[in-house]
């Protein structure tokens, strides 16, 4: 038997001693040698990380092309309504944050779904008859992209599918190939405003459908689904017994003209779980606040489901907790006409664009409702040289200087997206820029036939 000794902390003079003893057993340990195994370098990705997918990023980052060094660039691209500093967010917002930082009273960390009374403010900000909220109903997270992320990560297992609009925003398959879900895509109707083709989305139901994520306001279309759509919807799921996953993010960002019924007041039987946040409707994307609005009348997702949120959220310590601090303010301080004044901006903006793209030959934009952009179908018979959306946004940032998201980032070729927060000089000049292009590309019956036999 060896002895040795062990020194340990302590305090004064003499520090405490352990008198350890270790057998013996001849065997010399040494560090780096396993029995059987021939060291070597293997390391390697995840097979979490080779399946997570952006279609934007791949996309766009494939596009090697130089805009025109003659004029200046007119992004159309991004959805960050901060960008051109023409949407600030209203002073009281900035000021509820600046209060609570002076506080220093939530400079720590804060329970994983949340602070207790910031999680009380935003279920009493849309707590409804039609579809009550408590507390315990909300869990906070780090943006709306994190909630989409635990709503998907509680409903669906590895093997099981979800159903996902197209056109539709490309975070949800992003998440979902990356977590080993498959994704079933629904059609949107172009000729009805974008409403969903009800039969087609029934019919991509089976036995393995974890949920149905229903965006409305939309990214990338700018459409806002009626009650009586909504209804349908819910008719789907309620037949089927599909939970819904509803992308609220824009809710309420909807023009005069519309009325934004959010989903969960319309059934008391269909489980749902709202994601919004205040990206959006507060101009603040970078401030990473956003939560899961849990509506479950019935009690069909009990207990599980809400206790796997909480599990989910444990994984990292999400919201800013200075935002949180700010909630009730932001929530109960935002003055009215600050909502107001930044619809009527959007509005005029899609209302200048829709009207100057629709007098282009070979260009359909769909009118827009609400949130923040306006989808473009490009007439590809009468763009002949261009093989699709992408070559032809591409010649349109090399030749105009404007960048316009392809549609095919949203699994909805031969469209464009155009973003409509820019300032309105800028909507402007896109929009006679891309005159400008179509005009000088399109071609007519007789010539794209020309062109095709010249091929």
């Amino acid at each position: 038997m060896d002895s040795y000794l062990i020194q340990v902390n302590g305090h004064g003079d003499h520090a405490p001693m352990l008198d350890v003893h270790l057998k013996n057993t001849g065997n010399t340990l040494s560090p780096g040698k396993v029995k059987g195994r021939k060291p070597r370098w293997a390391v390697r990705a995840s097979e979490m990380s080779k399946k997570t997918f952006n279609p934007v990023r791949a996309i766009v980052d494939s596009m090697k092309v130089e805009p025109n060094p003659k004029k200046a660039m007119i992004s159309l691209s991004l959805g960050d309504p901060t960008v051109f500093g023409n949407l600030p967010t209203n002073d009281e917002v900035t000021r509820a944050v600046k209060e609570v930082l002076d506080s220093g009273q939530y400079n720590g960390y804060a329970p994983s779904v949340g602070y207790q009374s910031c999680r009380e403010a935003v279920a009493a900000y849309y707590n409804c008859p039609e579809a009550p909220l408590k507390a315990q109903d909300v869990i906070l997270t780090s943006g709306c992209s994190q909630a989409i992320e635990l709503a998907l990560a509680v409903l669906a297992n590895p093997g099981q599918n979800i159903l996902v609009p197209r056109p539709g925003f490309s975070l949800y398959k992003t998440l979902a190939l990356s977590m080993g879900i498959e994704v079933k895509l629904y059609n949107l109707l172009p000729e009805k405003a974008w409403e969903i083709d009800l039969e087609h989305l029934e019919s991509l139901v089976d036995e393995k459908t974890a949920c149905l994520i229903v965006n409305n306001p939309s990214n990338p279309c700018g459409s806002v689904f009626s009650k009586s759509h909504l209804q349908e919807i819910l008719a789907v799921a309620s037949r089927q017994c599909v939970p819904i996953l509803a992308d609220e993010i824009y809710g309420d960002m909807v023009f005069a003209d519309c009325k934004y019924e959010p989903i969960a007041t319309l059934s008391t039987t269909v489980p749902i779980l709202s994601c919004g946040g205040l990206a959006k409707r507060w101009l603040v994307p970078g401030w990473r606040m956003g939560w899961i609005l849990i509506h479950d009348r019935r009690d069909i997702f009990g207990n599980e489901i809400r206790d796997g949120l909480v599990r989910l959220s444990q994984r990292i310590l999400g919201p800013c907790t200075v935002v949180q601090g700010a909630l009730e303010r932001i929530l109960h301080r935002t003055p009215p006409e600050f909502y107001h004044n930044t619809l009527s901006i959007l509005k005029s903006n899609a209302d200048l664009c829709y009207a100057a793209l629709s007098a282009i030959p070979g260009l359909q934009p769909v009118r827009p409702a609400g949130a923040m952009y306006l989808m473009v179908e490009i007439e590809m018979e009468h763009f002949p040289e261009f093989e699709n959306d992408v070559e032809f946004t591409e010649r349109l940032i090399s030749e105009q200087s404007v960048f316009c998201l392809p549609a095919t980032c949203f699994e909805y070729p031969n469209f464009f997206r155009v973003v409509i927060t820019v300032p309105e000089e800028m909507i402007l000049e896109a929009c006679s820029r891309i005159q400008e292009f179509c005009e000088m590309h399109y071609q007519g019956a007789e010539g794209a036939q020309d062109l095709e036999c010249d091929k």
